[in-house]
């Protein structure tokens, strides 16, 4: 088709100069790559995965991160535009996941965002969503959504640069959901780096905690048979992320309301998991240490209302 054709000649032009040694001489000749291939969707690109895949992978492990940027774009592109049968094929998928998976390791925030976001496309062209497995496939049988989740996982134990925080805590939520019921594998490291996020403010927008909170309410619907042993110390760190948020002057109305809120609905959701053993617990809390409005909050928490 058109779009076939013009990729095409645009490529036989640049063709000489797109090799490991001569494409850094002239600024201009990445950029134009890169607009021509973001250009064309499925399904122009497939016919020409030979001649785009070398330079893409060579902007992917550039030193610079502004070539890297781009090279994890060009080849995230390429997923989403290339049926899986051609990705699988000459072992370009498993070339491509090593390329971009390698990114987890570095601190660049940016390229770090871009790679987890092209994972989460190229863990579908090895295999099926672990949530959608059915009742008599293996759901216990470990996979690579486990492997990008790990690490993951580890890279928020240890990360207290804000900008990655909030990064991984925004990716995390969408692996969560893409893990489904087999997140129970990951459930004594995921309630680490949640306690671990909701302790810390994130102000003024709090994005990190908002984001957490939402993983937290994910991992309880997913794995609730599991939580009712964990709803003493995950309870604990809402209480007190409770108490810290209604009195941060820091705060934005909107933005305490929106923390109050999620902090509830994780409440209630605890609540249900343990058989109404949330409300029992929560007779405990002292009234002398906290605000007339959290205390609404927390007799409103267990009902849902």
């Amino acid at each position: 088709g058109e779009d076939r054709g013009i990729l095409g000649g645009i490529l036989d032009v640049l063709q000489p100069q797109l090799n490991k040694d001569s494409w850094q001489r002239c600024e201009a000749l990445k950029l134009v790559f890169a607009w021509a291939l973001l250009q064309v969707s499925r399904p122009g690109l497939s016919s020409h995965l030979p001649r785009l895949l070398p330079l893409s992978l060579l902007l992917n492990d550039h030193y610079k991160p502004e070539n890297c940027m781009l090279g994890v774009r060009c080849l995230h592109h390429i997923v989403q535009n290339t049926p899986a049968a051609d990705l699988r094929q000459f072992n370009r998928a498993e070339v491509l996941y090593q390329a971009v998976f390698k990114h987890l390791h570095t601190s660049e925030a940016a390229v770090i965002q871009l790679a987890l976001a092209c994972l989460l496309d190229l863990l579908l062209v090895f295999e099926k969503p672990p949530s959608l497995l059915g009742p008599s496939q293996s759901r216990r049988k470990p996979c690579r959504h486990d492997d990008v989740l790990r690490m993951v996982l580890t890279n928020m134990e240890v990360e207290h640069k804000v900008d990655l925080r909030r990064i991984y805590a925004s990716a995390l939520l969408l692996y969560i959901e893409r893990m489904g019921v087999a997140v129970c594998r990951h459930l004594q490291r995921l309630e680490r780096v949640v306690l671990g996020y909701l302790e810390v403010s994130d102000p003024p927008e709090e994005i990190s905690r908002l984001k957490m909170l939402e993983v937290l309410q994910k991992m309880t619907r997913e794995a609730w048979p599991r939580m009712e042993r964990r709803v003493d110390v995950l309870l604990r760190c809402l209480l007190r992320l409770m108490v810290d948020v209604s009195s941060d002057s820091r705060l934005s109305d909107s933005v305490r309301q929106q923390l109050m809120d999620q902090s509830s609905a994780s409440i209630h959701l605890l609540d249900t998991c343990s058989y109404g053993r949330v409300q029992h617990l929560l007779l405990q809390v002292d009234s002398g240490c906290c605000s007339p409005q959290l205390l609404r909050y927390l007799a409103t928490a267990t009902t849902g209302r």
